[in-house]
């Protein structure tokens, strides 16, 4: 057979795609922009970022978190300091604040010198009045006890009496009513609650009118001159020279003043009633109605002539009908030796 030859195929010309060349513009890195609108070159900007560069890193939280993490768990306050101590501090004319801590092994030696009877006993804090006094234990003018918890380790006290000194022993009362002392505070001057008696000479008021208002502070109001008042008037010039007193209350008691040739001395007394109550109780003393602080407290000053003083004080529930009255009864005698 004769072989017929194929014919090539016609190649298809396929149009050629047309190139279109677009230029692509890249943004340029805008430079920063201040409120002048001036630009900073970038290599200006990170040197001026530079100066505030430590060279530290750290956890990604805000530092104050750090901070406050890190006074939790290395900064916390002990409970206590097991070490022997109580500490007085003034809270007012009236009140005072203290706290304390007995360490473990003061404790254990109680324990095993008592025994049993160190179960049984009492915590106390017992305060002493030891005003204008070089105290060592024994001397104080008056003390009373306040039972108190051990564990609440600070207590408030009330002394009641403006002016005066105080230290506290922190003890436990047997059940034989022995009183053993563990620890001894600092001692405190609690301040006045009125005007310093002291005054300079000059402000001091005349004769006259010093009888007339000391006349009225021992009740004989602003009649003085009636019979009874001239009375007092006559026995107030005989006792007391008034040329060297002041008026009481507001200045010293006694203001000495030289005379030519004379050797002089005057001396008085007064009397202090102080108290507690309920803040809202009805209070009188001598049969006079007495203004009582936020507190309960109340102060009261009186002349102590010579002779025998009754003042009954007698306070009335505001709630409940009852009563309760203390009197005191205070006399004085002077003796002169000339």
């Amino acid at each position: 057979m004769k072989k017929v030859a194929k014919k090539p195929k016609a190649t298809e010309i396929k149009p050629k795609k047309k190139l279109i060349s677009k230029r692509v513009v890249r943004p340029r890195r805008k430079a920063a922009v201040v409120a002048s609108k001036h630009e900073i070159p970038l290599s200006d900007m990170k040197a001026e970022q530079a100066k505030y560069y430590t060279g530290i890193t750290g956890p990604s939280e805000p530092y104050y978190k750090r901070s406050a993490v890190a006074e939790l768990e290395h900064r916390q306050i002990p409970a206590r300091y097991d070490e022997d101590i109580i500490v007085l501090q003034i809270r007012d004319p009236w009140w005072a604040h203290s706290y304390w801590d007995v360490s473990s092994g003061t404790a254990n030696r109680l324990k095993n010198e008592l025994g049993d009877v160190f179960d049984r006993a009492r915590w106390i804090l017992r305060s002493y009045d030891v005003s204008c006094l070089n105290f060592d234990g024994s001397n104080a003018h008056r003390f009373f006890d306040t039972s108190v918890d051990f564990d609440a380790r600070n207590w408030y006290l009330n002394f009641g009496s403006p002016g005066t000194s105080w230290c506290v022993d922190l003890g436990i009362t047997l059940p034989d009513g022995n009183f053993i002392t563990v620890v001894r505070s600092n001692t405190i001057s609690l301040p006045l609650d009125g005007p310093s008696w002291v005054t300079d000479e000059e402000w001091m008021i005349p004769d006259d009118e010093f009888r007339r208002l000391y006349g009225m502070s021992v009740g004989l109001g602003p009649n003085v001159s009636s019979p009874v008042g001239k009375l007092w008037q006559e026995r107030l010039k005989k006792d007391i020279s008034s040329r060297g007193l002041a008026s009481m209350g507001v200045s010293s008691p006694v203001k000495k003043i030289k005379e030519k040739g004379n050797f002089w001395l005057v001396v008085d007394a007064e009397l202090i009633i102080y108290g507690a109550t309920e803040a809202d109780a009805r209070v009188t003393v001598q049969d006079k109605a007495v203004k009582l602080r936020k507190d309960g407290t109340f102060t009261l000053r009186f002349a102590l002539p010579d002779g025998k003083q009754v003042i009954p004080v007698v306070a009335s529930s505001a709630h409940i009908d009852e009563t309760r009255t203390i009197t005191p009864i205070v006399a004085r005698k002077t003796t002169r030796n000339p």
